[in-house]
């Protein structure tokens, strides 16, 4: 395998003509010199940009940068980091020929000069306005406390109030009502910037600086910056530079020197405002708040707030409710108790239960002195009343996670599978699946919060249950995101621990001075998130019975040796341990069930790994791994989860290693050819089994993961035969270089059984005349592009149509090949660098695309029209005909270098389309001399004194002013407040063209 690269490469080389060939082979150190200047020309431009917008975003706060040049700069890190890789082949000898490597140098030389060419201009701007103020923050829902906003709200208001501190006990609502606060300041825009930062119990300056400069989307600016003085000097001028705003800080613990953070002081004069939220009045006093307490609910905004939360059906029976008032009573008008409480009471109609429940919580309260130890006693009611002892499990080890960390959903329920709280069930989307069931559980008791549909957190008091509970038993050391930089002391690592959390710290080392006792019941070991860069070999012989070990995104290089005694180890996971270059052996772990080393540097696969036959998880997306053995994969036979590195051909998958793993459901890799690619999908339906989630590629391109079912096809040149797919559940297709495709679905493809697309993208085919090529349509029992939402077209210059009758031929006709379904989804339609184009979208196709939202067309050098015409849809309006093109959903209309393009649509034809809000024409677009009338969507209107109501029209100033009003004058009236002129990189690409 290792000579197959330099003998394609010469292969390659042999094809360019033989000047150039002499060329290349004669001028090798010229071609290099050259190679590094352009090289090092890049890398200073790519500087000197960074550098400028630093100090662009540092001026005028609330800018983002542009997303071209964060692109730009993306694209440029790569394209660097590959020069670097060229300059490393060229320099060991690569190829066996030196104009093998003068072509390749050439050749990277070209694509590093374009990016020079496409450099952003400092002068026209690298950054814009960002959102003005914020975002606002989810809330839930507020009862009974509009007299205490409208204090809060007031005092926010007096120009002489600049701090203020709302104070209570935990739970009491101080955060909920500060989020609404925070929600209506944004609605009313009295201040430039509304900033919420989190500061919790564990304070830390840095900490806090990099949430308030996050939230200033400024962040990026700190990272470099290690001196807290520097930082807080640099945060002092981004605070400044936002103007007149409020900055909330929540759960304030203790006082906090707003000098060291770098907060200015605010002030009547610079009109700012400081909000905190405490459990302490002394905390607020001592920083010199106005101070307002956060009293309990009444008796009377308890029961609504209770009976919102328990239910219709409960709030209906006159058996329970006396119970259920004293029960609320018991909450002592604690709202995040009385939503607990309520949650888990929630449809229970039996009313023996709730005078259980009743006295339950009387004694509970009765045990227990202090106001906090009170409140913990009615959450821990709610967690008692979990009967499955599991689902306690799971709750509980959302502790493990930071203070007010907030937790992905599908990480979350990854970790409760490794900890084996939830069965170990036929499938891993079985145990997804039973995951989501116990996250719903924890949310409708509202011990979870949900954040986003993503991510859930704790309530800071729930949080403090959960600890309370953690201490006895099982016993957990729980000391995530404190920025340790040294592992806790011998006396805290007790005999009987066993879960520790050491997650999100500074450790660096894990030295013999600082070792734990031997911790016998220890299970799991959460370390991720340090810059751990060695650990003693003796650190793991003292845990004879670790389960779960987590050391993701550590700086380690290599593991001890000691590693493999462990025995018991079900879960070992290294993802995003960059240095990590190689493992000790592996075979004496047995029962490990979970393996993953995604984003390491490995080169070999560990050795011993063919005797881990329990494995039901291995992730290897690793671009450094140079093979997988022969005969590995068919001795993990229990595998449920497969991942190679889709862009590394020297780990291509063949169907036979494969074919032995018969539960595998979530598969990643490339397939050395379609035959082997064909051979597995076809082993996989003959089994009658189907990949929940997949993506499946034949030859290097890359892309977006967007969709969990994907198949990527790159560089076939030759192939004739068909290509199996999953017909039906494939959602995301990518076809690259595939010169040999004249269409990518006919009468005999199973591209056309394909009903589950959602995205497509055909690029760099020449061969390609039409995407859908089919003699009858209507007989067809499956439309292909039904589901289909996205498709990008780019670099096709054979292409002449979406749909043809017969490829080559001619296009279709609407009787024919105009299916109701077909393109009936398609939201997002991108045309680039299709020169066979002459109509974007033919009249008979309009129909089918209503639900389209964006198109951008761009350098299609025969393009004449967007939209076709036909008389068919002629209308009769009074004495005049109008055609109308009806695209009701359509946002965004971009047209870029066409230089033929006549008409968006032909004269006398108006457009339909209120939901449009941009049209934008840049680049040679000469004879382009109309924009189109439209008519409102409701009513027949005035279709020359109408535009859509949110229409914004960019363009060059030039094009503007040569477009032609003769027919119908009075429309430059009205589109001519809707007029901006577009300026940046449009126009520095035009000068240089």
């Amino acid at each position: 395998m290792e000579y197959v690269e330099p003998v394609v490469g010469i292969a390659n080389c042999l094809g360019t003509p033989v000047c150039k060939y002499l060329q290349y082979h004669r001028k090798l150190n010229d071609y290099v010199r050259n190679f590094k200047r352009i090289r090092d020309e890049l890398n200073c431009k790519m500087e000197d940009i960074e550098l400028q917008l630093k100090a662009e975003l540092l001026r005028p706060l609330g800018k983002i940068p542009k997303k071209g040049v964060e692109n730009w700069l993306k694209d440029v890190k790569e394209m660097i980091a590959e020069a670097q890789d060229v300059e490393n082949k060229v320099r060991n000898g690569r190829y066996l020929c030196r104009a093998c490597n003068g072509k390749l140098v050439d050749e990277k030389t070209l694509e590093m000069k374009g990016f020079l060419d496409k450099a952003p201009n400092a002068s026209e701007g690298l950054a814009m306005d960002g959102p003005r103020a914020g975002l606002p923050l989810p809330t839930s829902e507020l009862v009974g406390e509009e007299a205490l906003r409208n204090l809060i709200w007031g005092c926010l208001m007096q120009e002489e109030v600049s701090k203020i501190g709302v104070w209570g006990m935990g739970g009491v609502g101080k955060t909920t009502i500060m989020k609404h606060i925070h929600n209506d300041l944004l609605k009313q825009q009295r201040f430039e910037r509304v900033i919420w930062v989190t500061i919790s119990k564990e304070f830390n300056v840095m900490k806090v600086q990099d949430n308030i400069a996050s939230a200033l989307e400024s962040k990026e600016y700190l990272d470099k910056e290690e001196d807290k003085l520097r930082r807080a000097a640099i945060l002092s001028e981004m605070l400044k530079n936002a103007g007149k705003h409020v900055l909330i800080l929540d759960d304030v613990w203790d006082k906090v020197s707003l000098e060291e953070v770098g907060i200015p002081e605010p002030s009547g004069s610079n009109g700012c405002k400081l909000v905190l939220t405490s459990r302490s009045e002394h905390v607020c006093k001592y920083m010199g708040c106005k101070v307002i307490k956060v009293k309990p609910l009444s008796e009377e905004e308890a029961l609504i707030l209770f009976l919102n939360k328990v239910g219709p059906n409960i709030v209906q029976s006159p058996t329970i409710m006396p119970t259920l008032k004293l029960v609320v009573l018991e909450c002592a008008g604690l709202p995040l108790t009385i939503v607990v409480v309520a949650g888990t009471m929630k449809g229970e109609d039996n009313p023996l239960i709730w005078k259980n429940a009743l006295g339950e919580l009387k004694e509970r309260i009765g045990k227990v002195e202090g106001v906090e130890a009170e409140v913990i006693e009615r959450l821990k009611f709610s967690f008692d009343h979990l009967k499955d002892e599991n689902v306690k499990y799971c709750f509980l080890h959302c502790a493990l996670y930071p203070e007010d960390f907030e937790i992905e959903k599908d990480e979350l329920i990854e970790c409760w599978i490794e900890e084996g709280f939830i069965d170990d069930m036929r499938t891993r989307q079985e145990m997804k699946g039973k995951g989501h069931v116990i996250l719903k559980k924890l949310e409708d008791n509202c011990l979870l919060e949900n954040v986003s549909s993503g991510k859930i957190k704790m309530h800071d008091a729930v949080r403090d249950l959960a600890l309370s509970i953690t201490r006895m038993s099982p016993r957990y050391m729980i000391q995530a995101g404190l920025q340790l930089e040294e592992l806790p002391e011998k006396e805290q690592w007790s005999p009987d621990i066993e879960k520790v959390s050491l997650m999100y710290n500074s450790i660096s080392e894990i030295s013999i001075d600082v070792l734990p006792t031997k911790c016998q019941l220890l299970t799991t070991l959460l370390s991720q998130r340090n810059p751990i860069k060695k650990i003693s070999y003796s650190f793991f012989i003292n845990m004879p019975c670790l389960s779960v070990l987590n050391l993701s995104s550590t700086k380690i290089k290599s593991l001890p040796n000691s590693i493999s005694e462990l025995k018991n180890l079900t879960t070992l996971l290294l993802r995003g341990c960059y240095e990590l270059r190689d493992l000790p052996c592996l075979s004496m772990l047995q029962e490990l069930k979970k393996l993953d080393l995604s984003a390491t540097k490995i080169e070999e696969v560990p050795e011993g790994m063919d005797m881990l036959i329990k494995l039901r998880y291995l992730d290897l997306e690793v671009l450094t791994l140079k093979e997988i053995p022969a005969g590995l994969l068919p001795k993990l036979v229990h595998l449920q989860h497969l991942g190679f590195h889709v862009n590394n051909e020297k780990t291509s998958l063949k169907a036979e290693e494969m074919e032995p793993l018969k539960k595998l459901g979530c598969l990643t890799g490339c397939f050395e050819d379609i035959n082997e690619l064909n051979k597995f999908i076809s082993s996989m339906q003959q089994s009658k089994k189907n990949l929940i989630k997949y993506s499946l590629q034949v030859g290097l391109a890359k892309f977006l993961h967007r969709r969990d079912k994907r198949v990527t096809i790159a560089g076939i040149q030759n192939w004739e035969g068909e290509l199996i797919m999953h017909p039906i559940e494939i959602q995301e297709l990518n076809i690259v270089k595939c010169d040999y495709l004249r269409s990518l679905v006919d009468d005999n493809s199973s591209f056309k059984n394909a009903i589950d697309l959602r995205v497509c993208r055909i690029w760099g085919c020449e061969g390609i005349e039409c995407v859908v090529s089919l003699s009858s349509f209507a007989s067809s029992s499956a439309h292909p592009f039904q589901s289909l939402e996205m498709l990008d077209l780019k670099h096709l210059p054979k292409l002449s149509a979406l749909i043809m009758k017969d490829a080559g031929i001619g296009s279709a006709t609407t009787s024919t090949l105009a299916p109701s379904a077909c393109f009936s989804h398609l939201k997002k339609f991108y045309v680039v660098r299709c020169s066979s184009m002459k109509t974007l979208l033919p009249h008979w196709l309009l129909p089918n695309i209503q639900n389209l939202e964006e198109i951008w067309v761009s350098e299609c050098d025969e393009i004449v029209e967007i939209l076709g015409a036909a008389t068919s849809e002629v209308e009769e309006e009074g004495s005049d005909a109008l055609i109308k093109f009806h695209l009701p959903k359509l946002i965004k209309l971009e047209l870029w270098r066409l230089p033929n393009l006549k008409s968006i649509c032909s004269k006398s034809r108006v457009m339909v389309c209120d939901s449009l809000q941009l049209i934008r024409v840049l680049g040679y677009c000469t004879k382009l001399k109309r924009i189109p009338p439209f008519v409102p969507l409701v009513g027949n209107g005035q279709p020359f004194a109408y535009a859509p109501p949110s229409l914004t029209i960019r363009s060059w100033k030039e094009w503007w002013e040569l477009l032609e009003w003769d027919d119908h004058p009075n429309f430059k009236n009205v589109l001519q407040p809707l007029w901006k002129e577009e300026r940046g990189i449009w126009r520095r690409r035009r000068r240089e063209r």
